[in-house]
């Protein structure tokens, strides 16, 4: 009795519409992933950044010098001189070069992740307009077919000689009103769906029938869940990585000041005689550097200020963004209360029914208890929102 019982829960969560239109999100998304060209463009920008930085982790060419010189006068002959000479980089040899570009590499990535999570963001909230005009619609539509009934009754009582043509025309413009409404909706719904076919979840977006938005939950305390989730972020990651990439260029600077070697193979030919041995070169940085190190100090002290302000900009936004979710939910958790407990669309239509209200009096009535309704609604969907923007660094 026990496993059925857990089969029977397994079942009914697995079927949990909240839990369903975030499964329909989630395909939409990897649907994006998979087919975003601007995600693919850059891609394949740091593949070849990635390989741009491998080309300056190798050894000056070596040079071939060949001198053939004429004697004068004739008789003392002709010289030749013959030499190989190779340049020693002591950043490129000590591999501090190679450790710069590793960093910028990471970097490369990490700014990849960030704008995969810009592009993901952007279609989620997208998701969750088309989420919001499917539950509003469904919403107009029996609205809708309600006043459709309203005005076909007033036709009838006008008819037979019991209405009146302003009630008629009261009817009239609520119909109108709400089939404007429905129309509208469904433009916006269709311009949030194309959008999302121009990110690249081409035909996923038809698994987004939905009405009701997933399910989602935050711990009430800002400051540890803040503590728990900071470390996920593509935004901070790409500004910490830019200070361990100054770091580095500033270890390549400082081996730039280094003399730099070339050693080699020099011959000469004379007649009757031959020279021949190593020669060693040796270049000083005198003037060429000089200005490398002001630079690179200050690009990492730029980085790091960069970095304290992305990091305080960043926690004040989530911050913002977490006590306005939290209020956003208890308003929509406020109309709900409310609209469980004064659903007076009944008793309208009943009193209307039997002649104790007027026509007015029922429009009257009813549009205050959808206008909370529409309120509920577009509380849930900012709520949603909020939410998304907040948790952006799980996509």
């Amino acid at each position: 009795m026990r496993k059925i019982i857990l089969l029977l829960l397994c079942l009914l969560v697995g079927h949990s519409p909240s839990l369903q239109a975030q499964g329909n999100i989630d395909r939409v998304l990897q649907a994006v992933e998979q087919n975003n060209t601007t995600l693919h463009a850059l891609q394949q920008e740091g593949v070849a950044a990635k390989a741009g930085l491998r080309t300056n982790l190798v050894l000056p060419d070596p040079e071939i010098d060949f001198a053939y010189l004429w004697g004068k006068p004739a008789t003392i002959g002709t010289r030749k001189n013959f030499e190989v000479r190779q340049g020693l980089d002591i950043a490129t040899l000590a591999g501090i070069r190679s450790r710069a570009a590793n960093e910028e590499g990471i970097l490369i990535d990490r700014q990849l992740r960030a704008n995969r999570m810009d592009v993901l963001l952007e279609a989620k909230l997208l998701c969750l307009d088309v989420i919001y005009y499917n539950a509003l619609l469904g919403e107009l539509r029996l609205r809708c077919n309600n006043a459709r009934a309203i005005a076909a009754i007033e036709e009838r009582r006008l008819e037979t000689g019991h209405g009146n043509r302003l009630e008629l025309n009261n009817v009239k413009l609520d119909l109108a009103s709400v089939e404007g409404d429905i129309q509208r909706a469904e433009v916006e719904r269709e311009a949030a769906c194309r959008a999302l076919v121009r990110l690249g979840a081409g035909e996923t977006i038809a698994l987004l029938t939905d009405t009701i938005f997933p399910n989602v939950q935050l711990p009430a305390d800002f400051a540890t869940w803040y503590r728990q989730t900071e470390g996920n972020s593509p935004i901070l990651a790409v500004s910490q990585q830019q200070m361990a990439v100054n770091r580095e260029q500033l270890k390549v600077t400082k081996a730039d000041r280094w003399p730099k070697l070339s050693v080699g193979f020099t011959s000469e030919y004379l007649i009757g005689e031959r020279f021949q041995g190593i020669s060693v070169g040796l270049s000083i940085p005198l003037w060429g550097n000089k200005r490398k190190m002001t630079q690179a100090r200050a690009n990492i002290a730029a980085a790091e200020a960069r970095h304290a302000d992305i990091a305080a900009q960043y926690e004040g936004r989530l911050r913002e963004l977490f006590h306005l979710q939290a209020g956003l939910k208890q308003t929509a958790d406020t109309y709900a209360a409310i609209l469980a407990q004064t659903d007076n669309t009944p008793l309208l239509k009943r009193a209307l029914d039997l002649g104790n209200i007027t026509v007015m009096d029922y429009l009257l009535g009813t549009r205050l208890y959808y206008d909370a309704r529409d309120k509920h609604l577009t509380a849930l969907r900012d709520w949603q929102k909020a939410v998304a923007e907040l948790t952006a660094m799980s996509l």
